[in-house]
């Protein structure tokens, strides 16, 4: 048995683990744009990157590290992803962290980057950070809102976890993302530390599997990033460790970063949650939860608070799994609003669907029918702000 208490202050709480944000001018309003995470002993590192074929260059500079390396030392910024910035991309990092190696010890050190694609990074205003930062702080805050671009508010998480024995050993994290949200990795990037004794086979393990139960599953607007990055950092400051309390733990964690994203997808005013079951198989009914998390006209729709459920037949007819409009079935939560006997909206159930559809959050399930397998995904409506945003986002 075990326990898990929520923390305040992120990554402030792990053994071992330091962080800090500062402003160097690349964020207009003087806002924190460059951040750091160091450990106090070399880490053992897991990551998932995006499956955008153009991986931006933070990627491939921590592709070049030989397998199972150990890390001290992650930089990150905001405003410029240095994505499609070439072999040059990579160099600028490289001088980045020798100017880094002259201020403190670094092993390995890697990158992140968000922002703007096709901007070479400015090298001296990432590296007079260096003399602002404060290695020695533990100021998760201050890192969660470095990293922030779209972002409204701040994401960070930290949890306690009590084993049976009494021991204990904490994990935290801090997430940014609102906009290129799209279930083909983890798209937005995520830092979780820890300082539990997890062997690096169960880092590997563990990590991909939350981010298949929880970035995975979401979207905002079907786009995927060049720069998607999640990276479990464990130092093992303490000698505890349980699989399936660590297992639950990141779950967790990624699964509210996962909801954070989603209710903060520029402009966004819903969390739906859309499950399709009795598909004829799980990729099937993986392929038309997704098509549905995906549509512009369904978030379109769910913005506008229209209970037309023919955007959500026409989807699933559209994703080109097996299903039938005899023996589809379609729910507002558990409000039946189509099936073969009810096709049309009577007054009464219009009114239903209304009130459900005026939630912040609620569940769209359609039964096929024509199988027993199951998939949810997650998604939110589009609504004008994201337009606006995304006009002006080099602006």
């Amino acid at each position: 048995m075990f326990s898990i208490f929520s923390l305040k202050s992120g990554i402030s709480n792990v053994k071992g683990f330091f962080c800090d944000g500062v402003s160097v001018g690349m964020k207009p309003n003087g806002g924190l744009d460059v951040g750091f995470i160091r450990s106090e002993t070399p880490c053992d590192i897991s990551a998932t990157f995006t499956t955008n074929r153009f991986q931006a260059s933070p990627i491939k500079h921590y592709q070049r590290y030989p397998k199972d390396f150990k890390t001290n030392f992650l930089l990150v910024n905001s405003k410029n992803a240095n994505a499609m910035t070439g072999e040059q991309g990579i160099r600028d990092i490289d001088e980045i962290f020798n100017r880094l190696s002259q201020k403190i010890s670094i092993e390995n050190p890697i990158m992140s980057s968000t922002g703007v694609i096709g901007y070479r990074l400015d090298i001296d205003k990432i590296t007079s950070s260096f003399n602002k930062f404060d290695f020695s702080a533990k100021d998760s805050t201050k890192l969660a809102e470095a990293i922030m671009t779209t972002d409204s508010f701040k994401k960070e998480l930290a949890f306690e976890v009590k084993l049976e024995d009494g021991s204990s050993f904490n994990i935290a994290g801090v997430c940014k993302g609102a906009g290129m949200i799209n279930p083909a990795m983890a798209t937005m990037l995520c830092f979780v530390t820890t300082d539990a004794n997890i062997p690096k086979e169960d880092m590997d393990e563990l990590l991909k599997d939350a981010v298949e139960q929880s970035f995975n599953r979401i979207s905002v607007d079907g786009d995927t990033s060049t720069n998607d990055t999640v990276f479990l950092l464990a130092n093992r400051a303490t000698p505890n460790y349980n699989k399936e309390a660590f297992r639950e733990a990141l779950n967790r964690m990624l699964f509210e970063f996962a909801m954070m994203i989603l209710r903060d997808g520029e402009g966004s005013n819903k969390v739906v949650a859309f499950t399709v079951k009795g598909a004829k198989s799980k990729e099937e009914a993986k392929i038309a939860s997704k098509a549905l998390s995906n549509s512009l006209l369904v978030k379109t729709a769910l913005f506008g608070e229209d209970p037309n459920w023919g955007r959500i037949a026409s989807t699933i007819g559209a994703s080109g799994v097996e299903c039938s409009e005899e023996s589809l079935e379609i729910y507002y939560d558990d409000l039946l609003i189509y099936s073969k006997d009810k096709r049309e909206l009577d007054q009464e159930t219009e009114e239903r669907a209304y009130q459900i559809m005026k939630q912040d959050s609620f569940k769209i399930v359609c039964d096929l029918g024509v199988g027993e397998a199951e998939f949810t995904s997650f998604g939110c409506d589009l609504s004008y702000e994201y337009v606006k945003i995304n006009a002006e986002y080099r602006t």
